[in-house]
Parts: C-alpha cells; structure tokens; sequence
C-alpha cells in the first residue's frame, strides 16, 4: 500500500511510518503522544490511501478535528502550493510575534526589491518545506514575506491582509500580484513580486517571483500567465517613502565646492535601486547617462540619454564601475550609493578611452571573465567574436533581457526565423528585445524537450549553441 504524499512539513521526529509523517503535516502545530497508528482517525487516511492505490478518485482528506495551526483560518486546506504561516526558520525557529496586519513593519520600495533580488541573484531553489538561510520559506508566499520584511512566513491566504487592494493603473515597484483560490487553495494559488513596466502599453512587466526550479526575474504578461483574471494588486501596508531628491539650497552647503568638479551634477540623494533597471522610467535614469557623459561614457550613447533605462545605460555605468577597479557584484551595471555618490561628486576615475583600460576590457558579465567580446562596441569595433561560457558567438544572458538593444538581438531572431520559430514576429526581427523575441526562444527551447526553468524563453549558451549549431 503506497503512503499518501504530502509536502507542507517535515516530520517532527524520525518515525517514517505512513501514519506518522502523515498526521506531522495535517496536524503541523500539534504533539502527537505515543504512535498515532492506533489512532482511529488513521483509518481515514489508509481508506484514502486505498482508494488511490485502487485507481479510484478519494475525497479529499476531511479537515482534523484538532484546531488548526496559528494563523490558518478554519477550513484552509492543506493542498495549499505553499506551506502554511510558520515563524521563521519552521519548527526549529522561535515563534516571532506576528505583525499588526495594519502596521507591519517598514519598508521602502527599494528595500522592498532589493530583498527580492538577493533571491533571483542567489537562485535560491524552490521548495514548500526548506527554509531559506535568512529564515523565510523558499515558495512563493515566503519569498514575498521576505522581501516585505514579515516576522513571520505568510501564505497566499494572509498576505492579503498586510496590504490594501490598487489598481493596475496605480502599481510600482514592491507591490504585489496576489492570486489566491479559498475554495481549492492548490489550483492556481500564487503570488509576485511587481518590478516595473517593460512597454509603454502596460501589457508586460517585470516579476520577480519564487517558482521552480528557482527564484527568478523575467518580463510576465499581465496579470500573469494563466488565470491571469483572478490575480489582485496589493500594496504593502508598511510601504514608506524612499529617499526623496532635495533641491540645492541657496546658499551651498559648506561642504559642497563653488565648482563642481569634473562630471558632477546637482548634488541629489541616492533615490534608490529600485529607480534603475528594466522597466524604469523617471528623472533619475537621465540624470545618470547625463552624468556618465561627463565621465566618459559618451560611446555607448549613440543618440543620447533618455529617461528611459536601456542597455546603454548598464554598459555605461558597467563600464564607471570598473573603471574604479570594482570587480563582480560591485560591477553589475546598477548604479548602487557608492556609484552614485562618486558620479554626483565628481569623484573616483573616469571612463577611460575605448581600448585604453579595464572598462572595455570586460562586458556586462564581468563577474564571470568574459573577455571584451561580450560588449557589443567591442565587437563592432573589430574585436574577436564573443564566447561567453566557450560558446562562441554567444555574448552572455545580460544581453537579452527587457530593455537591451543590441546587435545580438536581431542576430537572435534572424536565426529563430531560419530556424522555422518566427511565428511571433509581426515586423520581422530587431535589435530591441521585445516579448516576440522571448516567445520565439521559449517554443525553440520546448521544441528541444525543455520545460519549467529551462524554458524560460531567454538564451543561456546551451540555447544558442544549439540554435545555431
């Protein structure tokens, strides 16, 4: 007789008998005394277990008579795609007292995707029962509990309840997608991370999400890929303002020089990571390329900065960052403080000439070792082709992703196209990155037995060796 399979929570001690490891999850909170295989209520569960073993359809299991754990409202079930609220770390952590729903703790925008992005850059793996080192369940309700700052892992039926509904029209960075289905908790039930708009039109935006094989960023039509209907917009109870840009008094401030040095601007605050990146669009991603300029990242502006985050944008602030001597996550192409405060100032090395220093000596995969190849001035300018994980051509993911513009990309889908993926292309292939491109990718990868993860729709080295092998 097969033992049901259950994966809210871990077994409370090391009996492995079915009996067991079932009541340790449907009774999560409770301490079982002595072997509750003699228990009648275990009849229930080996009748069920019968039943599937038999080919049958088994109800599903009835609610314990036992209370349910903290934080579960009565009738939740069990089913849930994400573990119950738990505190922090699971059974082995100390229970944390949970936040007033309507006064959670604090937290900023930039706070709040930061958080998010330790996950992404870390690939922390999915899963409904380990927990993260940070303490926070690795599934998609605990994910979002970290990046709030909650002193408690949610789930999708209470997150709800730190944040106040929006509108679609009305969501930021930090905000959230909340799906959550009361009457079958495991059809569907999920919830995202809101990282920005990636078009003009508002059909596509930037998720970062916890969901297998592992956390990840990726442009997502709106609400979401299926029940996209039934997905709300929440926002963070705790939500505080960031930093806002104060304007220069009259007179200067003692400490700020009559004449700014070479490439300073006005002396604005840091505003925030969560003003940068794919899908950003405000004052602050101009004022950067106008500053870089200064510095001498004129190069990768063919027509200029604009408000607009772009690749150039990345290359260029990449390209200061090394210039400085910063290596990996230092030189990941995002202005963090220390990058703003040297630009402001007019501080730190400026960007050497092209060929003349460790800006161009690396691409916008830096922390890896790719060699200059992976930027695509580089390449125009008569550098070896690019290789990136000893695969030639291949320049690196960062090249593809919402907001790139680049020759690569419309190398990419010229190949799609010979390749028989075109179908989405509705004006033929260009050096954008658009969601035409992403499709595209995602049906050749599927077409080569791929799934989940690994068909995500944008090209590793193994893709592109095989797409143009």
């Amino acid at each position: 007789m097969t033992a049901p399979v259950f994966e809210e929570f871990d077994p409370a001690s090391d009996c492995d008998c079915p009996g067991c490891a079932y009541w340790r999850r449907v009774l999560p909170y409770s301490r079982t005394v002595g072997h509750p295989a003699a228990r009648r209520t275990v009849i229930v569960a080996a009748a069920a277990t019968t039943a599937l073993a038999a080919g049958h359809a088994a109800p599903a299991f009835a609610t314990p008579q036992a209370p349910p754990g903290p934080g579960v409202p009565t009738g939740d079930g069990h089913g849930s795609p994400q573990g119950h609220k738990t505190a922090l770390y699971g059974r082995s952590g100390k229970t944390a007292k949970p936040a007033d729903p309507q006064k959670p703790p604090a937290a900023t925008r930039a706070e709040i995707i930061n958080r998010a992005r330790t996950w992404v850059d870390a690939q922390v793996p999915y899963s409904m029962t380990e927990y993260w080192f940070d303490g926070y369940r690795q599934d998609c309700s605990g994910f979002v509990s970290m990046a709030w700052g909650l002193p408690t892992n949610e789930w999708t039926g209470s997150l709800g309840r730190y944040g106040k509904q929006i509108t679609k029209d009305e969501l930021q960075p930090g905000d959230i997608l909340l799906f959550h289905n009361p009457q079958n908790p495991e059809k569907g039930s999920h919830v995202v991370i809101f990282g920005g708009w990636t078009d003009y039109t508002h059909s596509n935006y930037l998720a970062y999400e916890q969901t297998p094989p592992h956390a990840r960023k990726q442009a997502t039509p709106y609400a979401y890929w299926s029940n996209s209907d039934r997905y709300v917009p929440y926002r963070y109870n705790g939500l505080t303002a960031d930093p806002a840009p104060t304007a220069p008094t009259a007179p200067a401030a003692p400490t700020q020089p009559a004449t700014p040095a070479p490439g300073a601007s006005v002396d604005t605050p840091y505003p925030g990571i969560a003003y940068f990146g794919p899908g950003a669009n405000n004052k602050y991603v101009l004022q950067l390329g106008q500053m870089l300029i200064k510095r001498g990242a004129g190069r990768f502006y063919p027509s200029g900065p604009t408000p607009r985050w772009s690749d150039a944008d990345r290359q260029a602030t990449q390209a200061f960052q090394l210039a400085q001597g910063w290596t990996g996550a230092g030189a990941d192409g995002l202005p963090g403080p220390q990058t703003w405060d040297l630009l402001v100032s007019g501080k730190g090395k400026s960007i050497p000439a092209a060929g003349k220093g460790p800006a161009t000596a690396k691409g916008p995969t830096a922390a890896k070792g790719p060699t200059a190849a992976s930027s695509p001035v580089a390449a125009k300018a008569g550098s070896p082709k690019p290789a990136s994980h000893g695969v030639p051509g291949y320049p690196g993911r960062a090249f593809f992703r919402p907001g790139a513009h680049n020759e690569y990309i419309t190398r990419l889908g010229e190949q799609l196209v010979r390749k028989g993926f075109g179908t989405y292309y509705t004006t033929g292939p260009g050096p954008r990155w658009g969601e035409a491109d992403r499709r595209g990718v995602e049906a050749f990868q599927r077409s080569q037995g791929w799934r989940g993860g690994a068909a995500d729709g944008f090209p590793g080295p193994e893709t592109w060796r095989r797409l143009f092998a």
